[in-house]
This record gives C-alpha cells, sequence and structure tokens, in this order.
C-alpha cells in the first residue's frame, strides 16, 4: 500500500503506542465535537415541538391561533420542507463558508423561528416559525456529519459519528419532558395554556446561543483549510484537535497531499468519474432507502398508531418510551461501530427492522377487530380518538414490534448512514453531495408522512408495514452490494478505494 494513504500504519494501531493514545484521547477534539452537535440537539428539539404544543393550541381560546386538524397537520409537517430547503442551501454555504461557519449560521435561522414562535400572534407566525427551525435543522443535518468525520481521529469516528444522533434524540427526550413539567396542552386556565407553550419556544433558544458561543473558540475543519490554501491555519487546527506531543505534523502530510490530487470545485464533466459518482449514489440512495423504511412515519403517528391497536400504553409515556429506546439503541451503535464495523450493524439493522414491518403488518391483517380492540381497520384518524377496548395480552405484539423497529433503526440505518456519508464522499463533492442527501431525505419523509394517511384510508394500515417490509429486506440487499465497509479507514484510504477500485487501500 501506498504510504501517502496510510494515515495510521498498522502497527501503530495494533500496539497503541503512547503517541497514538495521545493523539486518540485529546480531550479539545471531543470538546469540538460536543460545540457542533449542540446543533443537533437544537434538531431534536424543533422537529417534536408540535408533539406537546398542538393540543394546547387546539384549545386556544384565541381564533387566530387556534389550530383546526388541517393547520394543525401543517404545523407538523412544515418542517421538513424547511429542512430540505436548508439542505439544498448546504449544497452552497459547505464550500463557501466552510462547515463551522455553516452551523453557526444555522444559529440565526433558528434563533428567529424560535422567537418567532415564543411571540406569535397568529397561525402565519408559527408556520414561519417552524420552517426557519427545520431550514436551520436542513444545514446542520448536512454539515455537522461532514464536520465531525473531518476532524476526528480514524480510531474515533464511528464513536463520535453517532454523537449527532445520540445529541438529536436526546433534544427530543428533553423537549417531552419540559412539556410534561410545564403542562402544556393539559387542561387549565387560559393563561397558562398560552405562556406554557411560549416558554418552551423560549427554552429551544438555549442550545442555539450555548452552541454559537463554543463554536467561536473552535477551529475549523483542516480539510476544509487546506482547500482553501490556508495550509497554516490548517496545521495549526489539526495541532489543536490531536495535541502538540503527537506526530499530527504526519496526518498533516497525508491529508495535504490527498487534497492537493482534487482540484477545488467539482465540474459537470467530472461528475462522470465513478471516483465521484459511485460515493454520491451510495449515499443519497442510503438516504433515500433510511426514509422509505418508515421510520419517520411511524414517529409522527405513533400515538395513532398505537390507539389503532389498542397498544396498553398511556399516551403521555408514548414518546417518552420511543426517545428512551431510540436513545438506548444509539448509544449502542456509538460503542460497537468502532469495533463490528459499519456494515454488520446496517445489516442487523435492516433485518430488526424487517422483522419488526413485517410483525406489525401481519398482525393488523390477520388479527380480528374484536381481538385487537379496533373499530374499523381502514381509518386511522378517526379511530385516534376512540376509546379502547379491554385490554387483551396479544396487543403486546404491536407495542414489541414498533419498539423492535426503533431499536433496529437507531443501532444502525439511522446513525450510520449519516456517518458514511461523511466519510465516503470526496472531499471535492462533500459539501454539495451531503446537501444533495438531506434534500433528498426530507423532501422522501415529507412525501410519506403526506401519503401515508391516505393509503391507510384507501387499503388499511397494514400496507404501510408491509411496504416498510420489502423496503427493509432491499437496505439489506444494498449494503452487502453497495456499501463499503469504512471501520478504522482514513478518509484519504477511502478516498483512495474509490479512486482505483483497489480494496488492498481498504485493509
Amino acid at each position: 500500500m501506498s504510504s501517502s494513504y496510510r494515515t495510521f500504519p498498522e502497527s501503530a494501531v495494533k500496539r497503541l503506542d503512547k503517541e497514538y493514545l495521545q493523539s486518540l484521547h485529546n480531550k479539545r477534539l471531543y470538546l469540538a465535537v460536543f460545540a457542533a452537535v449542540l446543533g443537533n440537539f437544537n434538531f431534536g428539539f424543533a422537529l417534536v415541538y408540535p408533539s406537546p404544543v398542538i393540543p394546547a393550541l387546539e384549545a386556544q381560546p384565541s381564533p387566530a391561533l387556534r389550530l383546526d386538524q388541517h393547520t394543525a397537520s401543517w404545523f407538523g409537517s412544515v418542517f421538513t420542507l424547511g429542512a430540505a430547503a436548508g439542505g439544498l442551501s448546504a449544497m452552497v454555504l459547505n464550500d463557501r463558508l466552510g462547515r463551522k461557519l455553516s452551523i453557526m449560521f444555522s444559529a440565526l435561522p433558528s434563533a428567529v423561528g424560535y422567537a418567532l414562535m415564543a411571540g406569535a400572534q397568529g397561525i402565519g407566525m408559527l408556520l414561519l416559525g417552524r420552517v426557519l427551525t427545520g431550514y436551520a435543522g436542513g444545514v446542520t443535518s448536512a454539515s455537522i456529519p461532514v464536520y465531525i468525520s473531518e476532524i476526528s481521529h480514524p480510531g474515533v469516528r464511528g464513536m463520535l459519528g453517532a454523537c449527532p444522533q445520540i445529541m438529536a434524540v436526546l433534544g427530543s427526550l428533553i423537549l417531552y419532558v419540559l412539556g410534561k413539567y410545564f403542562g402544556v396542552g393539559r387542561p387549565g386556565s387560559c393563561r397558562g395554556l398560552v405562556l406554557d407553550w411560549r416558554w418552551l419556544a423560549v427554552a429551544g433558544e438555549v442550545p442555539v446561543l450555548t452552541m454559537i458561543v463554543l463554536l467561536c473558540f473552535m477551529p475549523n475543519s483542516p480539510r476544509f483549510l487546506l482547500s482553501q490554501g490556508k495550509d497554516d491555519e490548517a496545521l495549526r487546527s489539526l495541532c489543536w484537535l490531536r495535541g502538540k506531543d503527537t506526530d499530527y505534523a504526519r496526518e498533516y502530510e497525508q491529508i495535504k497531499d490527498s487534497v492537493r490530487k482534487q482540484s477545488q470545485r467539482i465540474s459537470c464533466a467530472e461528475i462522470k468519474d465513478p471516483f465521484i459518482y459511485k460515493p454520491i449514489l451510495i449515499a443519497v440512495g442510503m438516504r433515500f432507502l433510511q426514509q422509505l423504511s418508515g421510520v419517520t412515519c411511524v414517529l409522527v403517528y405513533l400515538q395513532s398508531i398505537f390507539k389503532k391497536t389498542s397498544v396498553i400504553l398511556k399516551p403521555e409515556y408514548d414518546a417518552a418510551l420511543v426517545g428512551l429506546v431510540r436513545l438506548f439503541s444509539v448509544a449502542i451503535a456509538a460503542v460497537s461501530m468502532d469495533k463490528a464495523g459499519r456494515k454488520i450493524l446496517l445489516f442487523v439493522s435492516a433485518g430488526v427492522m424487517l422483522v419488526s414491518n413485517l410483525t406489525m403488518g401481519l398482525y393488523i391483517h390477520f388479527v380480528p377487530p374484536s381481538q385487537n380492540g379496533t373499530i374499523a381497520n381502514k381509518t386511522l384518524v378517526s379511530s385516534a380518538n376512540l376509546p379502547a377496548e379491554p385490554t387483551n395480552y396479544i396487543t403486546l405484539i404491536p407495542l414489541l414490534a414498533t419498539m423492535f423497529f426503533i431499536m433496529g433503526y437507531a443501532m444502525g440505518w439511522g446513525p450510520i448512514t449519516w456517518l458514511l456519508m461523511s466519510e465516503i464522499l470526496p472531499l471535492k463533492a462533500r459539501g454539495v453531495a451531503s446537501g444533495l442527501c438531506v434534500v433528498v431525505s426530507w423532501l422522501t419523509a415529507f412525501t410519506l408522512t403526506q401519503f401515508f394517511l391516505r393509503v391507510v384510508d384507501a387499503f388499511g394500515l397494514e400496507v404501510p408495514f408491509l411496504f416498510f417490509a420489502v423496503i427493509c429486506a432491499g437496505n439489506i440487499l444494498f449494503t452487502g452490494c453497495c456499501v463499503p465497509e469504512t471501520k478504522g479507514r482514513s478518509l484519504e484510504q477511502i478516498e483512495a478505494f474509490f479512486r482505483t477500485g483497489r480494496r488492498s487501500f481498504m485493509r
């Protein structure tokens, strides 16, 4: 193997010499990652903001703020359109401003969005606030994984690459806890309802402001700085991230050699090069299949699905339980990625989701309404407010199937798709292609959530779950045929693999 692609020789990795450990355990690296993933915390917080707020707004005495079924659905889903727009703009921002400044830029629309929702005097301000927080989430979704991947040590890049998903789930959990603590959506005085949901928006400003303050003291990505011709600044950045007592200069020369082989901007003619289009197709395909597996629909309509199947669970604990399962599963993925590898977790994840979706679809199809406690098998929305029949132990099946589905997703196809996106994309296309992945992801999510209810009304609840099961089977095939194993490989080694097609670079 050419030495230019060996950031850390195998002998050094196996011996775990003192210098390697110093570089691996440099606390400044983890501080930089923490500062960046606060953007994902905010993303998770903003994504589920409507969950406790919609009931409060539906009970609003003011007609200007009161939500009906139509406006409530838009209040929940318009976030994904903003996220798609954010991913689209990140295609430019990532290469113009850089990864760190793009993340910092996202704080502006996020802060304005929360301010609009906190001081909303009408539905228009609420929707605009949701669009702006969604836009910020789209920018951070495209920028943070790339930033973390480019600053991370190869030995912990898998673990750190799972941190964005962990923080997003944690942000959702904190939102649910605050909603329960503040009493959002509970019966009470009109004054209490107004104050409660507005204060949740104010609380959303805290991680945004903390993120932008911390990032002011963090370095930019050495790879981005080198691509901009800022060699001295890139060397200082890598020294800060790895530690002065390490051989960071050697890694710097190898990164510089890799950057030198690529022009700063990608041309239309270069897209035909397999080195460019293959990793882009893999990354975009993974984002597309991830959403088609049904995770967004399950999370958005979770309470209605549980009510439809008469799951033995109090509604106020639904979201919290799901969040805890997701957090536990993402944590498993974080500690396993750099040991077991990416592909094995993707296989296990897709397999668990396949069995879970298939179990749910077959349960709904074969268990008579008299046993699962539902009134009809055709309408999801209308049955959401119907009282459940006396419980039956067989209703534990959809509960367990849903929990295993979310667990399977969170330990593989959730965090690893974002990590692989940032690992396999070539440097010259990394900014544009990561934005493209986010656009594809959120447009797919928006389309699925809009058509989910229509399909249920027309064909029954089992049809979407059986469709999701088929997609999960496709995920297994896609992983086996298209996804490379990147565990323990430097970004330069991964680029060399796609450039030459020689698997020796990945050994």
